[in-house]
């Protein structure tokens, strides 16, 4: 083994670096923390929006049966028709053309929004009939599904895009020489890329099997971990054998050589994990389709019903 090679392993921290310059970082920081205010200040105006619908409701200002309440009606059940634009226009190419995708996304958010609080404000927050009573839930379970599977779904995938660039350069190390301590153990590396093909596979098929995934990949892991740090430490020693290290510097590196098989799990972990609670909340808007279809047939009924009797 080359005198500048071990020099280079030795003097080497064996944390990742931190990722960019620090300019880079701080403004990294900045974002998230932006982000972060931004989302609070939405959770807050939505949860107040509702305290004030709630409000106005309880007074006698708008009742469901005069001529304001039931135009308070129209204006939410309209606003609730004009939410089936956005799927429209992501399935028909003719309507791609029209605006900015970010636009249509925040309309349609607006609209999800406004629609169900004008719809409570109507009928005070209350179910006069069995037909009303499934168009309000269905509305609720839309509403509320709509909101938190987007909040969720957009942390997930930040998340999910920061681990697998953590573990981009784990790998990148694993296969620079001087840049790691397994890239000299061949047998090891193997195992451990071998260990990250298996995780990454078994979250992409997740599915159904999603709360398995979640429930047996730490202890795969855990049991992996333990495995390959046993298997590394054997032919490590049999390298700093064969290379005639000393025992001070061969107790630094096997340390490293541990820390780096515990990091490189954990990445591959946390990035399996995150992909399969993506893969979860992409299908978010799955689950609240069939109550879409309710809250369209109930509110038809529910229109037809008032204006014939």
């Amino acid at each position: 083994m080359p005198a500048a090679l071990i020099s280079v392993m030795d003097n080497e921290a064996s944390a990742l670096p931190a990722p960019g310059t620090p300019a880079s970082a701080r403004v990294g920081l900045r974002t998230a923390e932006r982000r972060a205010y931004t989302e609070w200040w939405v959770v807050l105006s939505l949860v107040a929006l509702l305290a004030v619908s709630w409000e106005v409701s309880q007074q006698d200002w708008i009742r469901p049966g005069d001529d304001f309440g039931y135009w308070v009606g129209v204006a939410g059940g309209s606003m609730l028709l004009l939410l089936l634009l956005y799927p429209l226009r992501k399935r028909f190419r003719m309507l791609q053309s029209f605006g900015h995708v970010k636009a249509w996304l925040w309309g349609h958010m607006v609209l999800g929004v406004g629609g169900p609080l004008l719809i409570l404000v109507h009928c005070k927050f209350q179910a006069s009939s069995l037909n009303a009573a499934a168009a309000l839930y269905s509305m609720v379970v839309v509403a509320v599904s709509g909101v938190l599977g987007r909040f969720l779904y957009v942390r997930v995938n930040r998340g999910l895009a920061a681990e697998k660039a953590v573990l981009a350069k784990h790998r990148g190390r694993l296969n620079e020489r001087g840049a790691s301590m397994v890239c000299l153990l061949t047998t090891s590396r193997d195992a451990l890329l071998a260990f990250e093909a298996d995780a990454l596979r078994t979250a992409d098929r997740a599915g159904v099997h999603w709360f398995r995934l979640v429930l047996v990949l730490p202890g795969k892991s855990w049991w992996s971990r333990i495995r390959l740090q046993a298997q590394a430490a054997r032919e490590f020693d049999a390298l700093a054998k064969a290379q005639g290290w000393d025992a001070v510097a061969s107790a630094r590196r096997k340390r490293r050589l541990r820390r780096e098989v515990v990091s490189y799990h954990l990445s591959v972990m946390r990035v399996a994990l995150f992909a399969a609670w993506e893969r979860l909340f992409s299908l978010w808007h799955v689950a609240h389709i069939p109550f879409v279809f309710l809250l369209v047939l109930a509110g038809v009924v529910h229109v037809v019903a008032v204006h014939a009797y």
